[in-house]
């Protein structure tokens, strides 16, 4: 038997990096917490409450797929925060590949998605492996509630609406920034359907009498996870936080990209948006509020003849992304997923013992079900 720890957290130096090796702690799973800089993760450790009753090393590893499989060799669950996934997630799902562990992280690239399931899902699943990209509050917790409604008969469209009150991390916002460069889809008779790239919408926000902004938020990873689900012909999905002028930033931004920075060389793009996304947020915000940061996840479920409306209040979804992550990881180390290969979280897990984790860590309330009959 491998004395190696079972879970590695790769690139646990970032905010949400260290909620995963946190709830890692509490549910006591042995970890690694690797990545470029030693030091950094090590001071970003010790300020873990509570560390010192953990069963963790800190790694420096580079980022290549020979150095990755070397330390992931011997371990089982490896959970990846380095992003922007479509830059470096291939070297990682590689050297899992290689060294025969499960892969999930945390992405909102739905063409991080596509790349994935084309390039590794075969590959992963003839292993026996699971391969989850997208295990995050944005996309966990919305699917869940999708699939809730689901439940009721004769639903065949899903319209997603995820919002939640904060400001994206350092690598979120990297992130946002890196998919104006993409493709967004949402589906439409079992056929994936490009968003025009400037698309918002004012909506009614459940539960609150201020409507909200929000946008496409690159397609998000739904359409993408319910393309191959039987059930499932339409599916479309909007996001964006509380805040109005964050919002209103990002479509000006958007605006901006589409004139400005899209007609640039490659290498200039590049260099534009990651300036632009460090202007925005180049530093780490302030740990999450329970009375501050709200999450709302509602869905519409629609059919011939059936309609049903879910919505599951939270609140930290960074907290609520953490403790997804280090609950896959700590099943995955007792048995098998529900489903090998590319998978969504809810269908390696299932959407109610998901719930269920994020309500017994008190991240989510009793989801409001209302079904016309």
């Amino acid at each position: 038997m491998s004395s190696k720890k079972p879970v590695i957290v790769y690139g646990a130096s970032g905010y949400t990096g260290r909620l995963v090796c946190e709830y890692l702690r509490e549910m006591n799973v042995p970890f690694i917490a690797a990545g470029r800089d030693a030091a950094r993760i090590q001071d970003v450790m010790d300020k873990i409450p509570g560390i010192e009753t953990a069963d963790y090393q800190v790694v420096e590893v580079e980022h290549n797929v020979e150095a990755l499989t070397e330390l992931f060799r011997g371990a089982q669950v490896v959970s990846n925060m380095v992003g922007p996934f479509i830059k470096y997630g291939h070297e990682v799902a590689e050297a899992c590949l290689k060294a025969g562990c499960h892969y999930t992280d945390t992405t909102g690239e739905q063409d991080w998605l596509l790349e994935a399931q084309e390039r590794w899902g075969k590959k992963f699943a003839e292993k026996g492996l699971l391969l989850s990209p997208g295990l995050a509050q944005m996309y966990t917790t919305g699917e869940i509630a999708a699939n809730i409604c689901l439940e009721t008969p004769g639903i065949d469209t899903l319209d997603i609406l995820v919002l939640w009150k904060g400001m994206p991390t350092y690598a979120s916002t990297q992130t946002i920034f890196t998919i104006l460069k993409a493709k967004w889809y949402y589906l439409e008779q079992n056929k994936f359907v490009e968003w025009p790239q400037s698309t918002h919408f004012e909506v009614n926000v459940p539960g609150h009498h201020v409507p909200a902004v929000v946008t496409p938020w690159a397609g998000t990873a739904h359409p993408v996870w319910f393309k191959n689900d039987p059930r499932v012909a339409n599916c479309k999905a909007l996001g964006g936080v509380f805040a109005r002028e964050v919002m209103e930033g990002f479509i000006a931004t958007q605006k901006m990209y589409e004139e400005q920075i899209a007609p640039l060389p490659a290498d200039k793009r590049e260099e534009q948006l990651a300036a632009i996304a460090a202007s925005i947020q180049a530093g780490i915000p302030p740990r999450e509020n329970p009375r501050v940061n709200i999450s709302l996840d509602s869905v519409y479920g629609s059919g011939p003849l059936a309609r049903v409306h879910c919505v599951i209040h939270g609140n930290c979804n960074y907290k609520q992304t953490g403790l997804l992550q280090a609950h896959a990881a700590y099943t995955l180390l007792q048995q098998a997923p529900k489903r090998t290969g590319f998978a969504s979280a809810c269908q390696a897990f299932g959407h109610r013992e998901l719930l269920g984790v994020l309500q017994s860590f008190g991240l989510a309330m009793e989801p409001v079900v209302t079904i016309n009959k």
